[in-house]
């Protein structure tokens, strides 16, 4: 990409950034924290006022909340909401984004569109079904859940597992279908999502692994009728089973994409084309820390990218983005906690009983911390992405002694 090692010429005086989520109200306030004193556009599809996802599937769905709009002032701030306004395509050469309502000229374009989930092959429109990424989402699946329907949630991952633990909470009857042998196949290895499994039963939910969905009946009640021929009756269906870049509106553009439709940024948070940057769900990156590119669809990459961004347009110095990804979920009463990237780990060591409430796992490479995930040991988490961030050894022995801080377990 060599057009990314471009400087421009001048500095910014509009920024222009494509996607109201976290990733782009984060990357708008931390121009004005930086001191940029142009103007700065922020564009979303939705109507609402901008807000923040992860209670959309806690306190938003299950109706002890009414909204998580961001609190941030806007007006105070100087930012300028275009909202209800959809990206249609980047014209780079003439430094124009166009919308909906009409081309809008920048000198910095932020791309932050996130991640759209991905929908159910011969479901879609089909009365009864539905997906959970946004607050409208939310909205039409709460009288869902107060009415105590039988509910199937499609995709035993992350957001499968926090529907299905709000539905139970809010009391209906529950079964995670989900076509893999085991929950969180995608994210996790066999012997680390195998007590996982157990959780549901303890829940209350069924979990039905190697399912995978046929069709979808709609009616009162539909059901979803599987492979091999079951039928599981289903007042409503959740479909969670993955997100993809929200980037189909760049085709033609020139901005290069990767295998997963994500934008390739570099280092700095750049594009393939001049003044172009992308950040949070949308976007890859390069980990010098772990070796290879990185695609993380998580809150804090979203929170803690934008900075990144913010500081390279603005220009005073150049500023790389290599951060040790962390992510959490709340699930069957418990809280997950995740920091790293295990792929390349040549150890894995487990710091007490999974069978338990409490326990975590490592994965080290040459004696180091690179990953681990914590269930309810958030002290384990905290000392553990700091080791990681240093890149400290570790002396493995003292590590899988759960009464032993992991901070004094260095070698």
């Amino acid at each position: 990409m060599s057009e990314q090692t471009q400087e421009r010429a001048v500095p910014a005086e509009r920024v222009v950034v494509v996607g109201a989520g976290m990733a782009g109200v984060q990357t708008a306030v931390a121009l004005r924290e930086q001191g940029f004193a142009g103007t700065v556009t922020l564009i979303g599809a939705e109507p609402h006022q901008p807000y923040d996802r992860p209670p959309l599937s806690k306190a938003v769905l299950l109706g002890t909340a009414e909204g998580s709009a961001f609190d941030v002032d806007f007006e105070a701030l100087g930012i300028e909401l275009r909202l209800g306004c959809e990206a249609l395509g980047v014209r780079p050469g003439e430094h124009l984004l166009d919308t909906s309502a009409g081309p809008v000229p920048y000198d910095a374009l932020v791309l932050a569109t996130g991640a759209e989930p991905i929908r159910l092959p011969g479901a879609e429109g089909v009365p009864g079904v539905h997906l959970l990424r946004t607050l409208d989402d939310a909205e039409r699946l709460r009288p869902v859940l107060a009415r105590q329907h039988d509910i199937v949630v499609v995709g035993a991952g992350w957001i499968g597992a926090e529907f299905a633990t709000a539905a139970r909470e809010a009391g209906c009857a529950v079964t995670v279908v989900e076509a893999a042998d085991r929950p969180l196949a995608g994210a996790l290895p066999a012997e680390v999502a195998a007590p996982m499994t157990a959780w549901y039963a303890d829940a209350g939910a069924v979990l039905r692994t190697h399912a995978r969905v046929e069709r979808v009946e709609p009616g009162e009640p539909g059901a979803v009728i599987l492979d091999d021929g079951s039928r599981l009756p289903a007042g409503a269906v959740v479909v969670g089973i993955g997100a993809r870049p929200a980037t189909a509106w760049l085709a033609g553009s020139g901005i290069e994409l990767g295998a997963h439709g994500e934008v390739l940024a570099d280092e700095r948070l750049r594009t393939s084309v001049p003044d172009v940057y992308a950040v949070g769900d949308c976007a890859s990156f390069p980990s010098g820390r772990y070796g290879e590119r990185l695609l993380v669809h998580h809150w804090d990459n979203a929170l803690q990218g934008p900075r990144t961004v913010a500081t390279n347009i603005v220009g005073d110095a150049p500023a790389t983005y290599d951060p040790v990804p962390y992510f959490w979920s709340e699930q069957f009463g418990r809280f997950v906690q995740y920091a790293g990237h295990h792929t390349s780990a040549d150890t894995t060591l487990w710091r007490g009983d999974p069978s338990g409430p409490s326990w975590t796992v490592c994965w080290l490479r040459d004696d180091r911390l690179v990953a681990l995930l914590a269930v309810g040991r958030p002290r384990d988490l905290a000392q553990g992405r700091r080791l990681i961030e240093a890149g400290t050894a570790m002396d493995p022995r003292l590590l899988t002694d759960p009464a032993r801080p992991l901070k004094a377990a260095t070698a």
